[in-house]
């Protein structure tokens, strides 16, 4: 039996008639977060923090891939030599006390799944608290960092923002443009016309829902399936070698099961769905069906799951395809490099040198390092 929350999710994105009558509930919502970020900005926009802040967010309810997005910014930065923390709310945890570290030991049950899936996905430092701006304090006080992202938090306006990204989901798009309670928007759509990157993840199914509004240019991403894992023993099958029954159970509990669905369909699946609501907790009853079948979960909902592992249980892992354009203007927006060092970023979102060469991060930690020093001596 579907939830309460996956009635409202799929009258959003079909455009039931009878949220006609939720209509003036979402005039009065849009008014009082238009106030809300209008103070909020005014008060806290400008304190700045010691390395720029890059949110990676959306203005819908649901999910649109952003967790598999800063997993993929994480690596690309890190191959072009840069440290990245990354802050979190941690939803879906509650910790004894505020900021947490996510190092090893922390379970799930105090810091949420997707932290805890970009901490081990990236070994790079993760810290969570429902106060972003202490939690960003703590990240840059207590780790080198040259960039932070925010998982989520585009409507947390009292965490200053350098550069802000706005993730749409392709194919559900932005449903019927109405804010909530009578759509999934938790802002305007013309929302999307200030922040610096539009990223729409996957291939667009319905024109009308991918109106982004006037002004809005919007970059191409999407989720490519790496391998099956067995969680039981962790045999590993890549995504396109899979040679187990073409039948299978797939169990979801994230912001769009049905994309999902969708990716294992597209690798030729016949796929027995069942959702679950976002973050929530599976157990072995949840993967019990009257046959044999694989079983495939989320990455997502797998570093969670404790409960007894059957032998047919697989984790589908997937990767964020992201444009090398995008990591280069990432970079050139947020100030990274350059003057100092006298680098550049290549097409491939490599370091190169004047000269065209491409710079390896020791040779890049040298330069940076010595300019670093003839800051120091010019401030003096």
């Amino acid at each position: 039996m579907a939830s309460a929350e996956q009635h409202l999710t799929r009258a959003w994105y079909s455009n039931s008639w009878w949220l006609v009558f939720l209509i003036p509930f979402s005039w009065l919502f849009r008014l009082l977060t238009s106030i809300r970020r209008s103070r909020l900005q005014s008060k806290h926009q400008g304190h700045t923090f010691s390395s720029p802040v890059v949110i990676v967010g959306n203005i819908s309810v649901g999910g649109s891939g952003k967790t598999p997005l800063i997993i993929a910014i994480v690596k690309a930065l890190s191959i072009s030599g840069f440290n990245v923390g990354v802050v979190s709310r941690g939803y879906g945890g509650k910790a004894d006390s505020y900021p947490l570290d996510v190092v090893e030991g922390v379970s799930p049950a105090q810091c949420g799944d997707e932290p805890l899936l970009i901490a081990q996905s990236c070994d790079c430092p993760v810290v969570v608290d429902p106060d972003r701006v202490a939690a960003v304090n703590y990240l840059l006080a207590n780790h080198s960092c040259d960039l932070v992202l925010s998982d989520d938090g585009l409507q947390h306006y009292r965490l200053h923002r350098d550069i802000e990204i706005a993730v749409v989901d392709g194919a559900r798009g932005l449903g019927n443009q109405r804010c909530l309670p009578a759509g999934p928007l938790r802002e305007s759509s013309r929302r999307l016309q200030q922040v610096d990157f539009v990223l729409v993840n996957g291939e667009t199914s319905n024109a009308q829902n991918m109106v982004l509004g006037a002004g809005v240019k919007a970059q191409h991403i999407g989720l490519q399936p790496s391998v099956f894992r067995n969680l039981s023993n962790n045999k590993i099958v890549a995504a396109s070698e899979w040679a187990d029954s073409s039948s299978v159970h797939a169990v979801a509990a994230i912001g769009n099961p049905d994309a999902f669905a969708g990716t294992l369909r597209n690798l030729g699946l016949d796929v027995d769905l069942t959702s679950k609501d976002d973050h929530q907790q599976l157990y072995i009853h949840d993967l019990s069906f009257n046959d044999s079948l694989p079983v495939i979960i989320t990455a997502k909902d797998a570093i969670k799951y404790t409960d007894t592992i059957p032998d047919n249980l697989w984790v589908l892992e997937v990767e964020m395809n992201v444009p090398p354009e995008f990591v280069d203007g990432l970079i050139g927006a947020a100030g990274l490099l350059m003057g100092a060092t006298g680098l550049s970023v290549g097409a491939a979102g490599l370091l190169i040198d004047a000269a065209g060469l491409p710079v390896d991060k020791k040779s890049f930690a040298e330069q940076l390092s010595l300019a670093s020093q003839k800051n120091s001596k010019r401030d003096l």
